[in-house]
């Protein structure tokens, strides 16, 4: 009977305890839209990715022009000089994926860029998160930005503006809801950046932050 009473209190109050929890969330899609460094940014990361793609194009067309070559006057040239042709024409494939490599894939100049012009508004954003969680004393802040799985949030536990003002904005209105608040979003990328020449997507996504408490320090 002692054990079980024991077992009890303890899961009682454990209940309790978590019940007694602060919870909060947080907009991070409406604050970075809110603030006109990160706006600046993305539009100086949209420029880069836009000279890339027209480089890969570039690069694209040589090629187009090597193989047309070859289809049209092969039949005229000796064995040597079709090999040397196809070569070339191999060549210049490998050339051309690496070069999509090194500016798309993984911790390629993208991304670098990426963290060299976005990342310090975002480490802003989370150090101001952070402020007030522990100002008010949040057990967990949820980040309500393009999530599948939450459901419904009550405004009075939307810090966004909150965290906008001590950020040194001025807020939109309370009674206008955040871009696209309410509507189904669909997963499609949100930058020019996120898709190769052809239109293949890549895998980073734009401009969600990761979650609260993996902050790069």
């Amino acid at each position: 009977m002692l054990c079980v009473s024991i077992v009890f209190t303890f899961h009682f109050s454990l209940i309790t305890s978590v019940h007694a929890q602060k919870y909060a969330c947080v907009n991070t899609d409406y604050i970075l839209k809110s603030i006109p460094d990160y706006a600046n940014a993305q539009k100086r990361l949209d420029k880069y990715v836009a000279d890339w793609r027209k480089e890969l194009q570039d690069k694209q067309s040589e090629l187009d022009v090597l193989r047309t070559d070859y289809e049209q006057e092969s039949y005229l040239l000796p064995e040597n000089l079709k090999k040397r042709r196809l070569d070339e024409i191999k060549e210049k494939e490998q050339e051309i994926k690496e070069l999509q490599r090194q500016r798309f894939g993984a911790d390629g100049d993208l991304d670098k860029k990426r963290a060299e012009l976005l990342k310090p508004v975002q480490d802003r954003v989370y150090s101001t998160i952070e402020r007030v969680a522990h100002e008010k004393n949040y057990a967990f802040v949820f980040d309500k930005a393009g999530s599948a799985t939450l459901l419904f949030v009550n405004k009075k536990y939307d810090i966004s503006d909150e965290v906008l003002e001590l950020l040194g904005y001025k807020p939109g209105k309370n009674d206008t809801p955040p871009p696209d608040e309410g509507k189904t979003k669909k997963n499609k990328p949100m930058n020019s950046e996120m898709r190769q020449p052809g239109g293949k997507e890549l895998r980073n996504s734009g401009n969600s932050l990761p979650p609260l408490g993996k902050i790069n320090k």
